[in-house]
């Protein structure tokens, strides 16, 4: 049997290396358009390889997939985050969760990752055809050819595994080839758009305070009388705001449209864990106490002066006013305006997407096979499907999980439950 892997991302590579290591006489032929294997995995996670969650409650961690959490179901199940974790430590990367619940190899180094899946395919015996950009896949009688840019013939191979990825991150050659392949074999590709993207915002004074990070923010945003909430940590930047939580919320919203004249909405709590009762009670304090203090002075007991200084300017206080002299109305604006601070978001952060939404209609796929039901020996995992995942190595997880069925099943035939 002679199977192609198109594309040699997280899902190719695992998808690969399962083929190889329970069945090695079967032949595999890796076809990547770069010139190196893992590209995007390699860069990830500012290049540490946030390569799986540390959650073990399956069903908690499918709720952070806000398109395909259904469909991954029986691939989460069959090769868990701790599976994963475990993958990677007996093929020699150990690995280390973070208090975040990010996983990363204990070296911090995304290289150390792929060169596992590199020395599966020298071992074993693996093809790899670097510099290979894939123009076209036809079906035929006894199976598929696969046209390659570079090469002057067409390969013949039995089964097609299809893992090209998104269109996220582009320099990485995550191009979205893989969309108009599968819609040439019969797939609907859903609508597409930029997901974990950070935000421009109307408001300019994020820029004074850029750098300024909050570990434990809250945004809220509503859409449709649908009330979205996301907590995590968050930071200021020179055009909006960035940071896991900016992040999450950007996933639930991405088909929004989002624009100079139809900005969205958005509220920050900088002081998600206390209540405002509470944080009334601490201001009051303060004020009390430094009553012949200026206002920004005593504000600045709480947040960062600049901070300080642009809630003051925002809510028209002056800031050279004594804290004595401050009345309940301004005080109660201060509190609402921390509790929740209101910034217009006017576009996504053109190019620093880290996953695309949509993909390959997953009506069309076996989810306990990754086979096409368009396309008999043809199987999809990865990011070319319509799945992704929130910020902290979901992505890269259901990427090793669905590479990992599509590897077994392409062979084996094997349908997990």
């Amino acid at each position: 049997m002679k199977i192609a892997v198109i594309g040699g991302g997280a899902a190719g590579l695992m998808a690969a290396a399962t083929i190889k290591e329970a069945w090695p006489k079967v032949e595999v032929i890796i076809i990547e358009k770069n010139s190196e294997l893992g590209k995007k995995v390699v860069i990830s996670g500012g290049g540490r390889c946030n390569l799986t969650t540390g959650l073990d409650d399956i069903k908690l961690t499918l709720s952070k997939y806000p398109r395909g959490d259904k469909f991954l179901t029986k691939a989460m199940y069959a090769f868990p985050p701790k599976s994963v974790r475990e993958w990677f430590i007996n093929h020699g990367v150990p690995v280390k969760t973070e208090k975040d619940m990010r996983v990363f190899p204990v070296s911090n180094n995304g290289h150390d990752v792929v060169d596992v899946f590199k020395n599966i395919f020298t071992k074993i015996g693996a093809e790899v055809l670097l510099d290979s950009p894939v123009e076209d896949i036809k079906k035929t009688k006894k199976g598929f050819s696969v046209k390659i840019k570079n090469l002057n013939k067409t390969l013949a191979v039995d089964k097609v595994i299809l893992t090209t990825g998104g269109q996220a991150y582009r320099q990485t050659g995550s191009t979205g080839d893989g969309y108009n392949l599968s819609a040439k074999l019969g797939h609907n590709i859903t609508e597409l758009a930029p997901s974990l993207s950070a935000f421009y915002t109307k408001e300019t004074w994020p820029a004074e305070v850029a750098g300024l990070s909050i570990q434990d923010a809250t945004l809220k945003i509503k859409i449709n009388k649908k009330k979205l909430v996301i907590n995590g940590p968050l930071m200021f930047t020179h055009k909006g705001i960035t940071g896991p939580a900016v992040f999450a919320m950007s996933a639930l919203i991405a088909f929004e449209k989002i624009d100079t004249k139809t900005p969205l909405k958005i509220f920050i709590d900088i002081f998600s864990g206390t209540k405002e009762s509470e944080l009334t009670s601490e201001l009051n304090n303060l004020m009390d106490k430094h009553y012949k203090k200026t206002v920004s002075r005593v504000l600045s007991m709480l947040v960062p002066k600049s901070l300080a200084l642009i809630i003051l300017s925002e809510l028209g206080i002056d800031p050279l006013k004594e804290s004595g002299q401050v009345g309940k109305t301004d005080k109660a604006l201060i509190i609402n305006w921390m509790k929740q601070i209101p910034l217009n978001i006017v576009a996504r952060v053109a190019g620093e997407e880290f996953v695309t939404a949509g993909g390959v209609d997953l009506d069309e796929v076996n989810p306990s096979t990754m086979e096409s039901k368009k396309c008999p020996g043809l199987y999809l995992a990865g990011e070319i499907l319509n799945i992704d995942g929130f910020t902290g190595g979901f992505n890269l997880q259901s990427a090793w999980a669905t590479g990992r069925i599509a590897g077994i099943s392409v062979v084996a035939k094997k349908i997990i439950t």
